[in-house]
Parts: structure tokens; sequence; C-alpha cells
């Protein structure tokens, strides 16, 4: 299990962020067999998404979108309030060379496009309100920066964001991953967000030192120096899908009975796939007959 932390600094002016994803991305590379290219990508929109949802309320979800023009496609991640997260990529192939600073070229394979974020409130239980939808263009493609951008354009939050990816060619292939994000809220001292901000500029790769065991406050302690700080919140994390044979069931009965029958006499069953995990649910000839029988008790 990973573990993200959330706390505050300058008497709640400054709210920190920060989780070492290495298990989470481990997971998602290894479920939907991404490129190393686009391994990187995922695993920052996942660390970014698990971030920004740190404060998320019983029954919230936030979702992440990226509508890339490169040949990524796009990217889907989505947090809960208990620290768990799940996303895709829509082209797990999409892969470009090196950059000439030797790290992977994210930018090159999501291109332009949009950044979405996406807030519901109680949408688990059935409260269905609108959910709140927060957009700006792709700016630089390398992930974090469209974090930053997104949250300073539409949320009017300036916020530091870092999010890293590191791979190696042999076993484990997620050699460590992880992210901090650190939001200046109104009141905060120019003076200590320009120490954070020097601080930042001279700090080591994340990845490095979570290679080499550092803890989430660990982290926060890096980014921020000299500057003080409290956790508020501490929760284990993991790349957890809600999907189920529950739910699989569940859809194929919204399908009413005429397409379920079509089912069991054309295809003997029906195979579902979860986009988001990659796992498939195979209803065979007596789950189907099943579910006819369900509907047909639900008519009388």
């Amino acid at each position: 299990m990973g573990k993200l932390i959330h706390g505050i600094a300058e008497e709640g002016t400054i709210r920190l962020m920060a989780a070492d994803t290495t298990e989470i991305v481990t997971e998602a590379v290894r479920r939907h067999a991404t490129s190393p290219t686009a391994s990187a990508a995922l695993g920052r929109v996942l660390t970014g998404t698990l971030l920004l949802g740190s404060s998320l309320k019983a029954f919230d979800r936030l979702t992440v979108k990226i509508e890339a023009e490169g040949d990524i496609g796009g990217i889907v991640a989505e947090a809960d309030p208990n620290g768990n997260v799940r996303g895709y990529v829509r082209n797990p192939a999409a892969h470009a060379p090196a950059s000439a600073d030797g790290k992977f070229d994210v930018s090159a394979v999501v291109g332009k496009g949009m950044f979405y974020v996406i807030r519901e409130s109680g949408f688990e239980i059935g409260l269905h309100r609108e959910p709140y939808v927060g957009s700006v263009p792709i700016v630089s493609g390398e992930i974090a920066e469209d974090f930053a951008y997104y949250l300073a354009t539409s949320e009017q939050i300036p916020s530091a964001v870092l999010l890293g990816v590191l791979l190696q060619n042999s076993e484990p292939f997620v050699t460590a991953a992880g992210g901090v994000m650190i939001q200046m809220l109104p009141g905060a001292n120019e003076h200590v967000i320009t120490m954070i901000e020097d601080t930042i500029s001279r700090a080591p790769h994340l990845t490095s030192i979570i290679r080499e065991g550092a803890t989430p406050e660990d982290l926060l302690k890096i980014a921020l120096g000299e500057v003080g700080f409290d956790v508020l919140e501490e929760k284990e994390t993991a790349f957890r899908c809600n999907c189920s044979m529950e739910r699989a069931i569940r859809l194929i009965s919204s399908l009413g009975e005429d397409e379920v029958r079509s089912m069991l006499e054309e295809d003997k069953g029906a195979t579902l796939d979860c986009g988001f995990c990659n796992e498939y649910y195979r209803l065979g000839e007596t789950d189907l007959e099943g579910i006819l029988e369900s509907l047909k008790q639900e008519e009388d």
C-alpha cells in the first residue's frame, strides 16, 4: 500500500499534499501493459488526481480527463475519498524517444488538447447533482505543469505541482513514483511563497529520493525547506476499481429482456471489460437465464 498525506502550513494559508504512488503506478502499468512513455504519462495523471482529490468528502468523486491530440489519445483517472484511484490511457502503446535530457518525452505523446477536472458529489449513493466541470487547454503535456495551470486558471489557486515516475528495463518495471502539490491560499505570505519556490527549484528529483526510501513527509520537508507544516490526515492508497460481477450483471439487466435474450440465443453468453482496470467479466448461459428470470419477476 502507498501513503497519502494532507497537511497545512503557515496557519492554514498553504495547503499541502504528498504521496508515494509506486505501488499504484506498478499496478496500473501491469493491468494496461503500457509502453514506457505511456506508463510515465498515466503514472503522473494517477498521482496528480490522487493528490487533487485528497480532500474529497464522503461519496464525492474526482475525475481528471485529458483529451489529447497526440498518439496517446487521452488519459482518464478517477479518485475517491478513501485513497483509491484508477485510470487508463486510450492508446497504451503510445511511445516516443527520450528527450535531450534523457527523460520520458510525455509531451510528445500527449500533444495539444484539453485538460478537464470533474467534481461529483453524492454519486455513489444516487444523489445525481450537477457535477462541477473545469477545463483549460493543455499547456505543456508534461502533466504536472498542466495540473498547476488548471488550478491557477480555473480554480484561482496558485500551486506548485511535482509529479514523477521512474522506470527501468528490468523487474520491477516501476522503480518509484510519487508527487507533491502545494496550494497557495488567500493570505499566504509572499516572502514564504518565494522561499518555497526557491527550495523547490533546488530540490532533487522526487523519484530519486522515493527510490531511496523517502516518505511523503520527507517529500514535503524537501519541498518546503525551512517552512514547517502540520499533517492533518494520512491515508493508505491503492489502485482499486469499483467494477464487479454484480455491476456487470446490473449493466446487462439494464439493457432489457429482448437484448439479454438475443445474447443468450446468439452468443450463448456475454463478455464485458472494464476500461479503467482491464478486468473481464464473462456471463454464461446460466447467468443470462437468471437475469431473464429476474426481469420477468419485475414485470409480474
